[in-house]
């Protein structure tokens, strides 16, 4: 068993404050993926409300662990593969995400999917080698290579030029890192590759605005996490780097599909200026025909309009 030294975090402590956890990036195997993750949850002093803000938030916590960890360890193109949330309520993240862990029984040897192989295993043991991602580790680390398996685990801020804050993932280990504001996210979504998915999850109409007007993605699903590709009315896809095409239900048609252009015309009407020789009247006519200027147009055809 190799166990990594744990870096320190401080006081993990629940809070009754607005939480808000902004994106996290997913990155796939065979394709560039970003998911995004924020908790627009608020509460006031009344006993309903506050349950209904911390059920939100286990809610919302259960749903990322499961995004995680309960994807075959990870490896799937649809797994988390880091959070970005609010500096004050990173305890709160971790607090919660280390509770679902013991929750789903997750970190019992025989609930972990194993690494797929050796090479993808010592791939991401590398991974945890630099001393700065090393120092980052919060909740797990532990390895077991004769049986290719990785505990759950958790970084927080680990240095973000480290491989594993550039390369995929693709495995049990999820940074958490940390960021200011919403705006901060967004900016922080928008300095990397378009991505295939993104999560937000908010009560915030003008939130989920900001998500989809500010961000380029494949989808955006709000509230949840991977469900998204199980629904065929959905088209499912990237753009940019992400990948090209969609598909599902009928979107997988169109996409295998070409669609042909007929266009029918008459002989009965005919437009003399598209024709040579060339002269000022027709060079003005074409010009105001691609300016789409028909007042112009019109004016030429009365002699009202120099050329």
């Amino acid at each position: 068993m190799i166990e990594p030294k744990k870096g320190n975090i401080n006081k993990l402590r629940s809070t009754n404050q607005e939480m808000r956890f902004a994106p996290y990036r997913l990155l796939g195997y065979f394709c560039w993926m970003l998911t995004t993750v924020f908790q627009n949850l608020r509460c006031t002093f009344s006993a309903m409300n506050q349950f209904v803000f911390f059920k939100g938030c286990f809610v919302a916590v259960e749903r990322i662990a499961w995004g995680k960890w309960g994807t075959c360890a990870g490896q799937a193109c649809l797994s988390v593969d880091y959070v970005l949330v609010e500096e004050k309520l990173a305890p709160t993240l971790i607090e919660l995400l280390q509770k679902t862990l013991k929750k789903f029984q997750i970190e019992d040897p025989k609930n972990v999917a194993r690494v797929v192989n050796k090479r993808h295993f010592v791939r991401l043991a590398n991974l945890l080698q630099d001393p700065g991602v090393l120092a980052s580790i919060v909740h797990g680390g532990s390895m077991n290579e004769a049986n290719l398996l990785i505990e759950p685990t958790i970084l927080l801020d680990p240095p973000l030029e480290a491989e594993i804050m550039i390369e995929e993932i693709f495995g049990p280990l999820l940074p958490v890192i940390t960021v200011k504001s919403v705006d901060e996210s967004i900016e922080f979504i928008n300095q990397r590759p378009k991505p295939l998915a993104l999560y937000a999850f908010t009560n915030d109409e003008n939130l989920k605005k900001q998500v989809v007007s500010q961000t380029s993605s494949g989808s955006v699903t709000f509230n949840d996490v991977i469900v998204h590709f199980v629904c065929d009315e959905l088209p499912f896809g990237g753009v940019g780097q992400s990948g090209f095409g969609k598909y599902h239900g009928k979107y997988s048609f169109d996409t295998f599909s070409h669609g042909k252009g007929v266009l029918r015309r008459s002989f009965l009407i005919e437009i003399a200026p598209r024709f040579p020789p060339w002269n000022d009247f027709k060079l003005a006519f074409v010009k105001l025909l691609y300016d789409f200027d028909y007042f112009g147009l019109l004016l030429l055809m009365l002699g009202l309009k120099r050329y």
